[in-house]
């Protein structure tokens, strides 16, 4: 008896590994094609002659479809499984990078980045409701995080990728981008577990938009909302402006993209200790910090002298901030829904969050063109950043937990007549 258990604990554990390094292969691609469309702006706008107008429609139009993906892919998975929906969306934005990459205008160009960011919409709320159910609960934050690091990471690569070829060469990022999810397609259709035949019959209407606002749920649902919207705006203005911005506060494009990098290997290292802190005694300490420290990191980058070391060193830490800020509120939000109706709760809240990754990079591009300094812009993010630092103190508070909502669920269903 002792030795089976053991073997099925083992199993477990293989399986469950197996399901972390599939999710966090597809978050590498995801982040990988978030990315080149920020090192790739230059490029684009010379090529294209785009205004910064116009460069904010492009990064927009892939928030557009992010937005729409998150609330479309975690319905229906719920309804239908994770697997069929990651698989799905994985090849979409494959294929939407490579349209990005043959695209010979703007329009064009926003119309591919739509259909990608409808993909990587849909993907994400499922890698992360897969992680989830898919490891130790003991270890559950650290499992997210492990998840949404492929980001980060991904991110650094299209940025050391764009550091070794000249920026009229643009479209090469996209091809890349576009082969790497294409290619790992056939890895999750053979490997990936789907426990679609429990989904699909529990969801149901309980499964629905509509039940993220009952049974005590309306107040956790829209801080989550908000939380989510608020630190995926300060992100995608990161990504997609930071090398834009330090450039124009006189740094070399080598060390502007140099900067970028650090800035997604420190998001990724600095994510990954959040994680493992959340689920230890340095939970509370961990997130005081994260919330004190990044509105000062942001005030260093605006005013610091352009030395390279210097703004590529707090880039590193701006990276972590933000990420690890990021990570606090994915792990709430993947842990306040009950299993039937998980992928729709975070479908929500990551649609939230689109909205934000849509205002990002528009917000600075109305800044830039008013006339406002790089300086400014930095500056002008940092009530957000305050803000949402408030949020997430509250989003992370223990009682935003599974059992906490069950609690409440009997309260009201004892208290109905």
């Amino acid at each position: 008896m002792a030795i089976g258990n053991q073997m099925e604990r083992q199993h477990r554990q293989a399986a469950s590994q197996l399901v972390a390094g599939l999710c966090f292969l597809s978050a590498l691609c995801e982040g990988f094609d978030v990315q080149a469309a920020g090192v790739a702006a230059t490029g684009i706008a010379r090529e294209l002659r785009c205004t910064a107008a116009d460069l904010g429609l492009f990064f927009s139009a892939s928030g557009i479809g992010l937005m729409i993906g998150a609330l479309v892919g975690g319905r229906s998975a719920d309804r239908r499984g994770r697997k069929i929906v990651l698989v799905a969306s994985v090849g979409m934005f494959g294929a939407g990078s490579l349209l990005t990459a043959a695209s010979p205008s703007l329009l064009l160009l926003a119309g591919a980045r739509l259909l990608t960011g409808f993909g990587l919409g849909d993907a994400l709320p499922n890698l992360i409701a897969l992680e989830v159910e898919n490891s130790d609960p003991r270890a559950r934050s650290r499992s997210v995080g492990i998840a949404y690091v492929g980001m980060p990471i991904g991110g650094s690569l299209a940025s050391v990728l764009a550091f070794f070829i000249p920026s009229e060469s643009w479209r090469e990022l996209f091809r890349v981008g576009g082969l790497a999810p294409v290619l790992i397609v056939p890895a999750l259709i053979a490997w990936l577990p789907d426990p679609r035949g429990a989904l699909s019959r529990a969801a149901g209407l309980a499964g629905g938009m509509w039940e993220l606002f009952f049974k005590g749920r309306v107040a956790q649902t829209l801080l989550l909302w908000r939380s989510f919207f608020l630190i995926v705006l300060t992100l995608h203005l990161m990504l997609n402006w930071l090398p834009f911005l330090l450039t124009a506060r006189g740094l070399s494009k080598d060390a502007s993209m140099l900067a970028q990098a650090a800035f997604g290997i420190g998001g990724a290292v600095i994510a990954l200790e959040q994680a493992a802190c959340l689920d230890s005694s340095w939970r509370r300490a961990s997130i005081v910090i994260n919330v004190a420290l990044l509105p000062l990191v942001l005030v260093c980058t605006a005013l610091l002298p352009a030395w390279p070391v210097a703004l590529v060193l707090t880039a590193l830490l701006l990276g972590g901030g933000i990420l690890g800020e990021q990570v606090i509120v994915y792990a709430a939000g993947s842990t306040c829904y009950p299993d039937k109706m998980r992928g729709t709760g975070l479908g929500a809240a990551v649609a939230a969050g689109r909205m934000g990754s849509l205002a990002g990079p528009l917000f600075s591009a109305a800044l830039l063109a008013s006339g406002r300094s790089a300086t400014q812009v930095l500056l002008s993010v940092l009530p957000i950043v305050v803000a949402c630092g408030a949020c997430v103190m509250f989003v992370a508070r223990p009682g935003l937990t599974v059992q906490s909502c069950f609690r409440r669920d009997a309260a009201v269903t004892s208290a109905s007549p």
